[in-house]
């Protein structure tokens, strides 16, 4: 038995080609500002939390180095000191 095709309906309503508008040009001119505006004052906030979490962290690390025990650092330190 042979298989049979299925027939692919023919668009004969199709639409003429418009020009390829972006979502730029859809948008008005003052919200895409807007939207400009938005990106940017979003970008500055994570820069600022990017480096108040560097900040932190930082910090964490001097105390915990600040706050270790003469064992502890005679273990990460060993005979690497010089001796005067």
């Amino acid at each position: 038995m042979a298989k049979k095709q299925k027939q692919q309906p023919s668009n004969t309503n199709t639409l003429p080609k418009q020009e390829a508008l972006t979502l730029a040009d859809q948008l008005g001119g003052d919200i895409l500002a807007k939207l400009k505006a938005a990106k940017q004052e979003l970008t500055a906030k994570e820069q600022v939390a990017e480096e108040e979490r560097q900040a932190k962290l930082a910090f964490e690390r001097k105390q915990r180095e600040k706050n270790k025990s003469f064992e502890e650092l005679l273990d990460e330190y060993g005979d690497k000191g010089s001796k005067y």
